[in-house]
């Protein structure tokens, strides 16, 4: 890659996307491209909504969020339907601040700088264009030159309504400089930037006694009284302030709850009336959204002062809980470590999906019906099968609290210890052991665990590692049994036909006397049994065996090994029962013999091949479960 033909190759991209022309022309170009007359909020929407959308089991999914934000479809589709969509449409909820609320590390940050990012290269999109009166420091809509009594007019010829009053700088400007000819007012493209200060702004509180509200209004230019003679010239004022330079699209209130009053109290005019009060001037206008975050303390303390009442009914809160899906937990820790500096290490598989069981435990609550444990809920919420249950279930357990996810442990602290064991361990290759040892250690580190709170942790790190010693049991088993191929199938052809003869009540022949016997109960039930098929069950679970099998011969495919998923598991686990004591020896003799060494390399190839270990990671799996199998 050239990077400055790219550089070269973008800038003339933009050259072109440039526009500039006078009121006149700018309506001509509405009267084409009416989206470009939309409001903040609409732009807003409309973004996210461009990005793309599927609908999954009933529930829409934003694919602007995707690759950035795992596991927190519910809490965005909530906010898009209750909040963005709404205020698109011009109805109350755009006169909110939207405050984001949930715990540390939960992606609130990150969905806020989504939003910004998103904003920035919207604007530089055909259905994402951002016009301006040129040369305004508020980059202000071009429309507000419409006088008021016109207004109602415009709106039947071109279906866009006009919000606000032009600004005491253009007033002015309209008169010096166009006299009051506002088709001769000169219109231009702009382009989002935060870092430019073009239609995204930022404002984080610092000490209350030093903080000017300056910084959020602008302030006087005393430097220019002098020529323009009076502090009430907008001349003489600087609109530089993060509500004037956010005007058109997004501002973000850093933790907002922790302001003075005084700046809150901007807030309330420019949410409810769509303006604010700055320098001695007529109140100004402002069309842009205002986010701001914080945690759960924070928020229960601002709503419990009564002085703050004026401001509750102008915040729409929309929480944003930790994700409670251990497979978008593991997304979260590989989009993280994929952005560190040791993305080259090796990761074993399953680690991070043992990390992110440990993680999600913590963050579920206790659920309250007794036939479901805490390991079961987990797999239900991150929609696996589990016997006995259904999505009606999962519903039913997601109404029991309401502030689940909003508490536990944080993806940050588990990406600290990854980091701490991939430095410790000097080794380019980790497992889930390892990390498992280091979330153990760390738990004394960390600041907010009480004594009550690390004895849970510790049962739930302990439910994780027996989770991981089945799913490492299950790993060694499959490439075992891989290696034995031709004996699964031998196992499966003689399971089959002894299903075949029971079904029709017949017999089979022995091979070696030719004597007809009866189908053997016994091993089709030591089959059986390793899934769970009760004795009630079997005739069942045999009848649709071979339903299967007639199924496949009118479709005239082959009913072979893979084509039935709980019956390939019972064979391979049968079969792992009856290897065990291979797997035993094999793995825990210090001395192998040549057959044995044989065995071991081709079940480390197929782990290196097949499961994605390396060769260290692959031996470590197979010394562990050996130690498993000898206990």
């Amino acid at each position: 890659m050239d990077i400055l033909k790219r550089i070269e190759h973008y800038r003339e991209e933009e050259e072109k996307l440039k526009w500039e022309g006078t009121f006149a022309q700018y309506l001509d170009l509405l009267k084409e491209k009416p989206w470009i007359g939309q409001s903040a909020h609409s732009r807003v929407f409309n973004m996210i909504k461009d990005a793309g959308v599927e609908e999954v089991e009933g529930k829409r999914k934003y694919k602007f969020f995707s690759n950035q934000l795992f596991g927190l479809e519910e809490a965005l589709e909530r906010l898009v339907e209750e909040y963005f969509h709404p205020a698109a449409k011009r109805l109350d909820v755009r006169k909110r601040i939207l405050l984001l609320m949930g715990p540390v590390s939960g992606g609130k940050s990150t969905l806020v700088s989504m939003l910004k990012r998103g904003l920035e290269q919207y604007s530089r999109s055909e259905r994402g264009g951002v016009f301006s009166i040129k040369g305004c420091p508020m980059h202000e809509d071009p429309l507000h030159l419409i006088p008021q009594h016109l207004r109602e007019e415009f709106y039947e010829e071109y279906g866009i309504r006009i919000e606000g009053n032009l600004s005491p700088l253009n007033t002015m400007r309209l008169e010096k400089e166009y006299q009051g000819r506002i088709e001769d007012v000169q219109v231009e493209r702009v382009f989002f930037s935060e870092d430019k200060r073009v239609g995204i702004g930022t404002f984080s509180p610092s000490d209350p006694k030093s903080q000017d509200i300056a910084d959020l209004t602008g302030s006087i230019d005393f430097s220019t009284i002098a020529e323009f003679g009076s502090e009430s010239d907008p001349r003489a004022y600087r609109f530089d302030g993060e509500l004037n330079k956010a005007n058109r699209g997004l501002m973000e209130f850093q933790e907002m709850l922790k302001c003075d009053e005084k700046f809150l109290w901007h807030l309330l005019s420019l949410t409810q009336e769509g303006n604010f009060k700055a320098g001695r001037f007529a109140l100004i206008s402002a069309d842009e959204l205002i986010v701001a975050h914080t945690n759960e303390t924070e928020y229960r303390s601002f709503i419990s002062n009564k002085k703050n009442e004026a401001l509750h009914s102008r915040i729409i809160v929309m929480p944003v809980p930790y994700n409670l899906k251990v497979t978008q937990e593991e997304k979260i820790y590989e989009k993280m470590i994929n952005e560190s500096d040791v993305s080259n290490v090796h990761v074993a598989p399953h680690t991070l999906r043992v990390a992110a069981m440990f993680t999600i435990l913590t963050r579920l609550k206790e659920p309250k019906r007794g036939d479901i444990d805490l390991i079961k809920k987990m797999r239900l919420y991150d929609g696996e099968n589990v016997e006995g249950f259904n999505s009606a279930d999962v519903d039913e357990m997601k109404k029991e609290y309401q502030d689940e996810g909003m508490s536990g442990i944080d993806p940050r602290y588990v990406i600290n210890r990854i980091s701490s064991t991939i430095i410790r361990k000097e080794v380019p290759t980790i497992n889930a052991l390892d990390v498992l040892r280091a979330l153990k250690e760390g738990l004394d580190q960390h600041p907010s665990i009480t004594n009550e709170l690390r004895e849970k942790y510790l049962n739930f790190i302990s439910l994780a590692r027996k989770e991981y010693d089945d799913i490492a049991k299950k790993e060694v088993q499959k490439a075992f049994v891989y290696s034995y191929e031709e004996s699964a199938k031998t196992l499966m052809d003689n399971y089959l036909d002894n299903v075949e003869a029971y079904c029709n009540k017949a017999k089979l022949h022995d091979p070696l006397t030719g004597e007809e016997i009866n189908p053997d109960e016994k091993l089709m039930r030591s089959i059986e049994e390793q899934i769970g098929i009760s004795e009630n069950a079997k005739k069942a679970f045999r009848e649709e065996i071979l339903i299967r099998i007639s199924a496949y011969a009118r479709k005239g495919k082959r009913f072979d090994y893979n084509s039935h998923d709980r019956l390939r598991e019972a064979i391979q686990k049968k079969l792992f029962a009856d290897l065990k004591d291979v797997v035993k020896i094999t793995t825990s003799s210090k001395t192998p013999d040549e057959q044995q060494l044989k065995k071991v390399n081709e079940v480390v190839a197929r782990l290196i091949d097949e499961h994605g270990y390396n060769s260290t990671s692959a031996n470590e799996l197979l010394r562990y479960v050996g130690s498993l199998l000898n206990r």
